[in-house]
């Protein structure tokens, strides 16, 4: 690892971690406030609502500036959106502060795949440059839930007061600072000698490719799995009556299980292909969806939360390592902002759906119909094979 891939770690890490505490906290406090599943649903969407609508801009913005300058506004728009929640921890508040992180940290991602895969030299260096990269946001997925959870919890007077909400919430808005002290001393790569005389492109160009349509079908697959995961264990959590921090503690050993295998991932990459990894991880994902409402415990819930990670931790660095393979290297700015803006736009309309889905039926048919759907799209994923691609570059560019 490069002492610059290690800053670009750190950064992602604390940008990261701001996101992902704050998207714990607020649905917890929602709830406390007596909205319901839906509302909460609806509040979570508002995280993958500004991504959906900034990522293309991002991309070329990223394309044509590099990394630096989507840094900077990424890092402001975090702290300032989150530190309002922590002011004023109201509903609408809530909202803007959702909207806040969610489009900040997929900028943010953007700047910092494209800079990261322009470092890497040849396909095995993309994937472990992007396992590496991957670690980033599997940590704070563990930092952030935690540590908000034990301030919700202990910060207060009592456990979940309001008190204890406003210091996570502080926290978590502080975390963008740190960021930018790791990132600000990457420097900037040479941008693509294509730009400088190209031709504006439609972004729905690059789905010409029949690689990437499967590609952001799977990577849509998956994601709906984080999302289920990310919406279903604070409801099921509050439903059975367990504190903030062991939800959080749920959420993290998830995200500590997805930590763990990144580290091992680029180990295990110079042995298997991208397509064999990914599939495998959708086939246990969904016997995995199967059992997990039915764990009657916060312990058992906790158990098959690492199994999930595991799995789910794998295939982010496989999908990136196959995009930056079949797109051209001046437009993959423009490529990651197309597979952001598509999750993003499941992301804004799965939480409402759930939430929905769970008022009605409860949250098990929810895991069980994302199973089945994730399960069945391992066929797609065992035909993602970027051998065949690099000849349809010349028509994309």
């Amino acid at each position: 690892m490069t002492p610059d891939l290690a800053r670009l770690i750190a950064g992602q890490m604390f940008l990261h971690a701001c996101m992902a505490g704050t998207r714990m906290a607020i649905p917890l406090l929602a709830l406390k406030q007596g909205f319901s599943p839906v509302a909460v649903g609806a509040l979570l969407a508002l995280f993958a609502l500004a991504p959906m609508f900034l990522a293309l801009p991002a991309g070329r913005y990223s394309d044509r500036r590099g990394l630096q300058k989507l840094m900077r506004i990424s890092v402001v728009l975090s702290a300032l959106g989150v530190f309002l929640s922590a002011l004023w921890p109201i509903f609408p508040v809530m909202c803007l502060s959702a909207l806040a992180a969610g489009g900040a940290t997929g900028m943010a991602v953007i700047a910092l795949q494209r800079h990261v895969g322009r470092m890497a030299k040849d396909p095995a260096a993309l994937k472990v440059a992007f396992s590496w990269l991957s670690l980033g946001p599997a940590v704070s997925n563990f930092v952030g839930p935690v540590l908000a959870g034990l301030l919700i919890d202990f910060a207060g007077p009592v456990a979940a007061d309001v008190a204890g909400f406003r210091w996570a919430f502080f926290l978590m808005a502080l975390f963008p600072l740190f960021s930018w002290l790791w990132i600000r001393r990457v420097p900037e790569l040479p941008l693509s000698p294509e730009l400088e005389n190209g031709l504006p492109r439609r972004a729905l160009d690059l789905l010409t490719e029949p690689l990437m349509r499967r590609l952001l079908g799977v990577n849509w697959l998956l994601s709906s799995c984080w999302d289920v995961h990310t919406f279903v264990v604070p409801v099921l959590g509050h439903e059975r009556g367990y504190s903030a921090s062991v939800v959080g503690g749920i959420l993290g050993a998830f995200a500590l299980a997805a930590a763990f295998i990144r580290v091992c991932l680029p180990f295990i990459s110079r042995h298997v292909k991208e397509h064999q990894i990914i599939t495998g991880a959708m086939l246990c994902t969904g016997a995995l969806f199967a059992v997990y409402p039915l764990m009657p415990t916060a312990g058992s819930m906790l158990v098959c939360s690492v199994f999930l990670g595991l799995v789910l931790g794998t295939v982010q660095p496989m999908i990136m390592s196959t995009l930056h393979q079949i797109t051209p290297p001046h437009r993959q700015g423009e490529a990651l902002g197309l597979r952001l803006m598509s999750i993003n736009a499941s992301s804004v309309l799965m939480p409402m759906l759930f939430g929905a889905a769970g008022a009605v039926a409860g949250v098990a048919p929810v895991f069980w119909v994302v199973g089945a759907a994730v399960g069945t799209g391992s066929r797609a994923a065992w035909h993602l094979r970027p051998g065949h691609a690099s000849k349809h570059h010349d028509t994309l560019s």
